[in-house]
């Protein structure tokens, strides 16, 4: 009977700290992870179908997405290259969980292969080191 009441205490005292555990870990979550997202379109509104093949002087267009996950407001700047010609350069301001949706067309001005279509996200006041970076190779005819 002794060991039945100690046996009874020590479960009692083990649901006690584990409903204790529980409540502490919903009261203070882990910090999630903190990042932005960054990517591109295609002209059908996916993730591919890019306008990799073109002629000069023909339009390629693209959408640009940037989504804010970093848990505060932050401050971006969005540069877009093309063969070292600047083709966009903005600067916005999103809200924690804001998205923002940049279209993007643009016409190559000289044939070659494997033009590079660079896109430069800074995280502000940093505009020396880029925050993400993404480029899409070009064959223009």
């Amino acid at each position: 009977m002794r060991v039945d009441k100690i046996l009874s205490y020590i479960l009692i005292i083990s649901i006690v700290i584990a409903a204790a555990s529980v409540i502490y870990i919903i009261v203070n979550p882990s910090p999630s992870e903190k990042f932005t997202q960054f990517y591109i379109l295609g002209s059908n509104g996916k993730a591919g179908n890019y306008p990799t093949n073109l002629s000069v002087g023909e339009n390629g267009n693209l959408t640009i997405n940037v989504i804010n996950n970093e848990g505060s407001t932050a401050n971006y700047q969005l540069v877009v290259n093309l063969e070292n010609e600047t083709l966009e350069n903005q600067s916005f301001i999103l809200a924690n969980g804001e998205k923002k949706e940049i279209p993007l067309t643009f016409q190559p001005k000289q044939s070659g292969n494997q033009q590079k279509l660079e896109f430069i996200l800074y995280k502000l006041p940093n505009n020396k080191q880029s925050y993400r970076y993404l480029d899409l190779l070009i064959n223009v005819s």
